[in-house]
């Protein structure tokens, strides 16, 4: 497979990165600052076998160029990893309207610019695969990450359009919803703006913090979930023939997986019984 992954100088992008390669598929890694920030990521990606590719995922032009770019340099694509994405900590009272701006402009507009930067390829080829890497907080909320559970969820519902509006073009739209996971995505929370807010909340305003440090060490202890489960994951669902791979796919090891999991069963349960109901049942299968 020829596949595209988004935000791939570090955390779960380079682990996807590594894992296809090794599974022999053709990977693009794509991330910003090539020549810059991500000099060294992305010498290291080259050095597994990548191909790398600059693409900021908040800026259209350089989404358009770089699936482009990615196009030319492999000559095709059949999976894109939407895995760029960014987090947030802080009282949700206390992010402004720009800080939910620049949460949505990566984790959802980003999204939604690299999957139409590349559909007209994927349709016109009869085949291909979306994989959103979403969150277990795509399905339930934690404290203290407002803008960021709200951004997840807003990728669940835009995955959910595009398996029913793609299906009949034989292109799939799946999710992946990982739990809490070592990496240093903890170490990038963008903090909420409006700290003269935030003192109005007494000492109730140093708890996001508390609870993050207290979080982040429980992934750094001996005997933490391994974010390797995750590669595995998306590996295992690539590797899946086209119309037998699950539309969500629960990935954890803190103990939430079967709740998340029996929600997500409803839920598909439901959506079966609706669009059975306004007789669209064909939309939710995958044209192959």
């Amino acid at each position: 497979m020829k596949i595209l992954i988004t935000g791939a100088s570090s955390g779960f992008g380079s682990l996807f990165t590594k894992t296809l390669i090794d599974k022999g598929h053709t990977v693009v890694a794509s991330m910003r600052g090539v020549g810059g920030k991500n000099k060294e990521a992305a010498a290291a990606a080259k050095a597994k076998g990548a191909h790398v590719v600059e693409i900021d995922v908040t800026d259209e032009d350089s989404v358009n160029k770089g699936v482009a770019a990615a196009l030319d340099a492999v000559g095709g694509l059949d999976v894109v990893i939407n895995n760029a994405g960014v987090g947030v900590i802080g009282l949700q009272e206390t992010f402004t309207a720009d800080d939910w701006k620049k949460q949505f402009d990566v984790n959802v507009f980003g999204v939604q610019r690299v999957n139409r930067a590349v559909l007209p390829h994927l349709r016109e080829q009869g085949s291909g695969l979306l994989v959103q890497i979403s969150s277990l907080l795509g399905r339930m909320v934690f404290p203290f990450l407002g803008p960021y559970n709200a951004s997840k969820f807003a990728v669940e519902a835009l995955a959910e359009n595009y398996r029913v509006e793609l299906s009949a073009f034989g292109v799939d739209s799946i999710i992946v919803e990982p739990g809490g996971y070592g990496t240093d995505f903890q170490g990038s929370l963008v903090p909420a703006s409006d700290e003269q807010r935030a003192k109005s909340y007494g000492d109730f305003a140093h708890a996001p913090q508390q609870m993050m440090s207290s979080f982040d060490e429980s992934l750094r202890a001996e005997g933490a979930p391994d974010p390797q489960r995750v590669a595995d994951a998306v590996a295992e669902l690539i590797d899946t023939p086209a119309g037998q791979r699950p539309f969500r796919t629960v990935v954890d090891d803190m103990g939430m997986a079967e709740a998340v999991q029996q929600l997500n069963a409803a839920s598909e349960k439901v959506t079966e019984s609706i669009y059975g109901a306004f007789e669209m049942s064909d939309m939710l299968k995958l044209k192959v």
